[in-house]
């Protein structure tokens, strides 16, 4: 059986939505998919526009983009997403000012988690090959940011790329590999530090 054979006629068969979403190559430049963008920008820039205080318009605009968002989420503006339709947020999420994520492959934030200023993820990865690239070769790996996670300032986590929970990854890290659970992670390209332990706890007093 020619398995590549295969693939191609399968391929050829599917939109570059259908692809994108299987995580096959497809082309950057199909119209469906700039279609897709300008809906998605026209979501985000209205809720950039909006004031702290409109709060039902916020989320209602968050349901529009998102593919799914939990309760008390809180985006800060200026807010920049690709699709939207792949972002999935949890509840009781914070994300602060400058945040970007290309969201050509599913991206997944779980519950109670911090993301700091000038973050970005990026699920995109442009063809290798220059030739492939320059006529818009294209491909996505999921991105997975746990429960209880805190993304320090400017952190840029890449393609496929997994954070597990209770972790910390530390202001200006890139992010090129899975960060497992309960660490401190830091650097470029970064890496674990050392794991998070009952002696960080400062005696801070939790108000229910």
């Amino acid at each position: 059986m020619n398995t590549f054979s295969n693939e191609n006629n399968l391929s050829a068969n599917m939109s570059e939505w259908e692809k994108l979403q299987a995580g096959m190559v497809y082309n950057d430049f199909d119209s469906d998919l700039f279609m897709r963008r300008v809906e998605a920008k026209k979501l985000f820039r209205e809720y950039n526009r909006t004031g702290d205080d409109d709060t039902a318009l916020r989320r209602k605009l968050m349901e529009q983009l998102f593919k799914h968002v939990g309760t008390e989420v809180w985006i800060e503006p200026d807010f920049r997403c690709e699709f939207g339709k792949n972002i999935v947020i949890g509840n009781n999420v914070y994300i602060n000012f400058g945040c970007i994520i290309l969201d050509c492959a599913e991206v997944t934030i779980g519950d109670n988690v911090l993301l700091g200023p000038n973050i970005g993820i990026y699920a995109a990865n442009h063809s290798l090959d220059a030739e492939e690239r320059i006529n818009g070769g294209c491909c996505g790996k999921p991105v997975h940011v746990g429960n209880n996670v805190w993304l320090g300032g400017d952190v840029k986590i890449l393609p496929g790329v997994s954070v597990g929970d209770n972790t910390i990854i530390g202001t200006g890290s890139i992010v090129t590999k899975d960060i497992p659970a309960g660490v401190i992670a830091v650097g470029n390209p970064c890496r674990v530090i050392r794991a998070v332990t009952e002696a960080d706890k400062t005696g801070y007093h939790i108000r229910h």
